[in-house]
């Protein structure tokens, strides 16, 4: 079944203008969706960072303590 904007008889040139117009609007697009893939990836990239600071600020921390008890104790339990 063909879509209703397709007219059987149209003319080949406004067939390709029709079709032209349409591959430009979906590279736009396109375009659109890499620029906000990128803007994420940067932004996952600045979390993960933020997360590697963090756990290095709490490890350094907490380098100086001892906690009593063996490993096993801090294991979740089922």
């Amino acid at each position: 079944m063909m879509s209703q904007g397709v007219d059987l008889q149209a003319d080949p040139a406004t067939v390709a203008a029709s079709l032209t117009a349409e591959a430009t609007a979906l590279e736009g697009r396109l375009r659109q969706l890499r620029e906000a893939v990128h803007v994420v990836d940067i932004r996952i990239a600045s979390i993960a960072e933020s997360l590697r600071t963090l756990r290095g600020t709490a490890t350094t921390h907490g380098a100086g303590e001892r906690r009593s008890g063996s490993p096993e104790d801090a294991l979740p339990r089922r």
